[in-house]
């Protein structure tokens, strides 16, 4: 597989704009030449008139984007997705996260058994929850004050049964699995 399409796929599935440092680590490929697929892609997509995608490159970054011809469309669609109800599994990833946050996408996927990519996605953008990363650039993420404001609690440690489950024993047997120590 090329360069090109290797580039291509990467962001396509990521969710988040990706630097050119790291694509450049992750494909073992000189910072040029990753330069160089970027520029490619970015002009393949601005050539295809009828294409439904674009590629946004800022500084040193890159993001598989909407083009902003289907705006509306998109809209309405996501619009479904912001105010419909909350599905079961994105209750129970938002009650992880409220109890355990602050917690790593990985430790997230480890306690419930799936992929959670959509459901972070979805409860980001209901403003739910936020994603930040510490100083050593891991991401976690944890509930925001508008949704424990809507729960009519000033802080989750109000939740109930929460210092019971924030340090629940056998989960945090299931996280050392996902990072080594327990949390």
């Amino acid at each position: 597989m090329s360069l090109l399409a290797k580039i291509e796929s990467l962001l396509f599935v990521s969710a988040e704009p990706l630097s050119v440092k790291f694509l450049t680590r992750l494909l073992d490929a000189k910072k040029s030449e990753v330069e160089s697929a970027l520029d490619e892609l970015q002009k393949k997509y601005r050539q295809a008139a009828d294409s439904g995608m674009i590629i946004v490159k800022g500084a040193d970054s890159c993001q598989m984007v909407t083009s902003p011809k289907q705006a509306a469309l998109v809209a309405e669609f996501l619009k479904s997705d912001l105010s419909g109800e909350l599905t079961e599994p994105s209750l129970e990833t938002l009650t992880i996260i409220a109890y355990r946050g602050p917690i790593t996408k990985a430790e997230l996927e480890q306690i419930r058994g799936v992929n959670c990519s959509l459901i972070l996605r979805n409860l980001q953008m209901r403003g739910l929850i936020t994603r930040e990363e510490n100083k050593a650039g891991l991401a976690y993420y944890e509930v925001t004050p508008e949704f424990i404001k809507y729960l009519g609690v000033s802080a989750v440690q109000d939740l109930p049964d929460y210092a019971k489950l924030h340090q629940h024993a056998t989960l945090n047997e299931v996280l050392q699995s996902v990072n080594g120590e327990g949390i």
